[in-house]
């Protein structure tokens, strides 16, 4: 980055320290031990995240802390005096140093020589000769072994210029090093591969430009271009979600993506492998070559659903072992594979072949569908929000021939929210004013609703921003108004039960919305898993044509507070509103009827849901002498409902039998095609007995699989 003396507005900073000598900073074996300056290259052991106690811009005076890549902070022992160790689990006293600039006064950026001196003692941080060895607090003056160069890596915003997202989204320039921006990309992943129920929440940003790195994408991880096309961001490498953590089996690589860039894949023999199940987008990105869909390094490496729209493959992309999958208004060149359920909805050169020898799902355009709003930086060099306007009859991308059509906000519209800072108070409060809101990574608690009021408002998620109700509380309510787009947010219930988590339109109307509908995108709920909660239901929606794009509600089936009687929540989603659109619902688990769907008019392009797998008893879990809830339940006064591309998966704990997957008024407007049913357990005696009104194979462990077009 050369020797930038701007302000760069955050609290964080992702940097490496050098000596007079040139070598690094290190924290010897990643953490847990000495701070050293022994190393001649800035990899990870040699990154750190230096934390300004005071905020706002990085000054000389300012208080700031080290931490390493392992996670533990540098520690000055007994508060100065003799060696820094990397060991302590939070920052104290022993861990704040005074930053003191050494070449001039003022705001300190990149390049710029430094010294670190001990708040409780007042002694500099001193590398013995220059470097080589250890680092102690022992200096009484900033000399040569006490001069440090600061490099910073990655920080929230760009250069100054841009808003401050806080410490968790990080915004990349092609001309840092790539090595620079590879440690850190390799630090975040090390933390979340694995990290699938912690708090942690990350974004990257790619400032348009030529990148060669592997971006490897963890848990509650976002990866963005900044570009106005996706051409604009061009990442030679990859940007791959691979299961090793899991040996291969990715069904359980949740909430994660990327979105709006290139990739030209260099690695897994050049070919990009996204290899995902639920809670996973990938939108406006441009592949220059092959994807696979599972980690086909791995024998039987099995992934479960994900989901591509508004993107273009130059290459094939194989299915292989993935089960089930959602692609639209996409360009693809070639698909290659099959499982149960793959759904194809506005897509060029989609697959072709007859249910159910070829289990593809193919509807030519896509009836109403609006892309989901995203971040870019526009021809000034300053951020702003795309909004796309509304396709009907649409095929293919909304960019491969130029620029997106749609609406443009400027950043100032924005309140941007920090979970250490913000509450439902000061949400509501901006809400309120006319703000939109951008959700920077982070657990939002909730003492009350979020309510959505104004037209148009668009609420923009970054890195699975979280939205927990504490008191019992609806977490968002939207009214019944135009335009309104929620996106990229994870709504996870709370330890004291909720009637819903996300409500849209306060009850039942009239009001047409068809020519400017609210929209969820990229959404999911979760009832326990991270911890204990509670939910009677995940979604309602009242409001007439409202548009889903690929939403997960999930009642945990592993993970904490999981259990018959401990996570109870009865539905995944209700819809009494008339038209409404679902491209992409995933719901899993739920005690009652997955989904229940009450108004007229309601479409389903693809649909995914596993029973729930922990009824105890059959006397648990019947109604009205039926055995079961239904999986996709349609009112018995719907009189005009199209549901296209539907599994129904059972994975029975115990003996106990579902009767039907589906249940439907039997009309001429209530039309389903191609429904599958999987018995993926070993349990004797359980059954699912009919895929649809009591027609349909049954499914048991000794035959597993049923398909029909009804």
């Amino acid at each position: 980055m050369g020797s930038q003396q701007q302000a760069i507005m955050a609290t964080q900073w992702t940097v490496n320290l050098k000596t007079w000598s040139s070598n690094y900073l290190v924290a010897d074996q990643g953490g847990n031990g000495a701070l050293m300056a022994y190393s001649t290259a800035a990899k990870e052991w040699e990154t750190f995240t230096l934390t300004d106690v005071n905020g706002g811009s990085l000054v000389s005076g300012d208080v700031v802390t080290l931490q390493g890549y392992g996670g533990q902070w540098a520690s000055a022992t007994n508060g100065g005096g003799s060696s820094i160790q990397v060991v302590s689990p939070s920052p104290q006293s022993w861990e704040q140093f005074t930053l003191v600039k050494l070449n001039g006064t003022g705001t300190i950026g990149s390049g710029d020589q430094v010294a670190l001196k001990t708040v409780i003692s007042g002694q500099y941080l001193s590398a013995a000769n220059a470097g080589g060895s250890t680092v102690s607090a022992n200096g009484a003056s900033a000399r040569e072994w006490e001069t440090l160069t600061l490099n910073i890596v990655a920080s929230g915003p760009v250069g100054g210029a841009g808003p401050d997202f806080g410490p968790n989204v990080f915004v990349f320039d092609p001309t840092m090093p790539a090595a620079t921006i590879q440690s850190h990309l390799d630090r975040i992943f090390q933390q979340q591969e694995t990290n699938q129920f912690g708090d942690q929440r990350y974004a990257y940003f790619f400032k348009p430009g030529a990148y060669n790195v592997d971006v490897r994408v963890g848990f509650y991880m976002n990866v963005f271009g900044l570009g106005q096309s996706p051409d604009s961001v061009t990442i030679t490498g990859a940007v791959r979600s691979k299961a090793d953590w899991f040996q291969g089996n990715a069904t359980q690589n949740f909430w994660r993506g990327t979105e709006n860039l290139s990739i030209v894949p260099t690695k897994d023999s050049n070919t990009e492998v996204w290899a995902v199940s639920q809670a996973t987008t990938m939108r406006r990105i441009h592949v220059k070559g092959n994807i696979n869909l599972w980690d086909n390094a791995y024998q039987n490496a099995w992934s479960s659903g994900g989901f591509i729209a508004d993107s273009k493959i130059d290459g094939t992309i194989n299915s292989g072992t993935q089960q089930q999958f959602l692609t639209r208004n996409t360009i693809l060149n070639n698909w290659v594979g099959q499982n149960w359920n793959m759904v194809f909805v506005g897509d060029t050169q989609a697959p072709s072949g007859t249910w159910p020898n070829q289990v593809y799902t193919v509807v030519a355009t896509t009836p109403t569908i609006r892309e989901k709003p995203y971040l870019f930086i526009d021809s000034a060099g300053k951020f702003a929000v795309m909004v796309p306007s509304l396709r009907t009859n649409s095929t293919g991308t909304t960019w491969s021939a130029g620029t997106t059509a749609g609406t443009v906000l400027s950043i100032d519209q924005f309140h941007i929210a920090r979970s250490d800072r913000d509450n439902a108070d000061t949400l509501n409060a901006a809400l309120s004013a006319g703000k939109h809101l951008i959700l920077t990574p982070g657990i939002y608690h909730l003492a009350s609703s979020l309510q959505v009021n104004n037209p148009n408002t668009i609420i923009l998620g970054l890195g699975l921003a979280t939205l927990i109700p504490d008191q019992g509380n609806v977490a968002m309510t939207i009214a019944d108004v135009d335009g309104v787009s929620v996106a990229g947010v994870l709504f996870d219930a709370g330890a004291t039960n909720s009637p819903v988590l996300l409500k849209v339109g306060s009850a039942t109307s009239t009001v047409s919305h068809a020519a400017n509908p609210t929209a969820l995108f990229d959404v999911a709920c979760r009832v326990g898993g991270a911890r204990a909660g509670l939910a009677t239901s995940c979604v309602t929606v009242n409001s007439n044509d409202v548009l889903l794009d690929n939403t997960w509600l999930w009642r945990a089936d592993h993970g904490n507070g999981v259990g018959w009687t401990t996570n109870k929540s009865t539905n995944g989603i209700t819809v009494n509103g008339n038209n409404v659109t679902a491209y992409g619902l995933f719901v899993e688990h739920f005690e009652g009827y997955q989904t229940l769907w009450n108004g007229n008019g309601g479409r389903t392009y693809f649909y995914q849901s596993e029973i729930p797998y922990d009824v105890p008893n059959q006397s648990s879990w019947t109604h009205d002498g039926v055995n079961g809830y239904a999986s996709y339940k349609v009112a018995s006064t719907v009189t005009s409902h199209d549901a296209r591309g539907l599994g129904v998966y059972s994975v029975f704990y115990n003996p106990v039998v579902l009767e039907n997957a589906i249940e439907s008024p039997s009309n001429s407007g209530v039309k389903f095609q191609h429904m599958i049913s999987v018995f993926l357990g070993s349990t004797a005696g359980a059954a699912i007995n009919h895929i649809i009104n009591g027609t349909g194979t049954a499914v048991t462990n000794q035959n597993m699989t049923a398909k029909s077009s009804y």
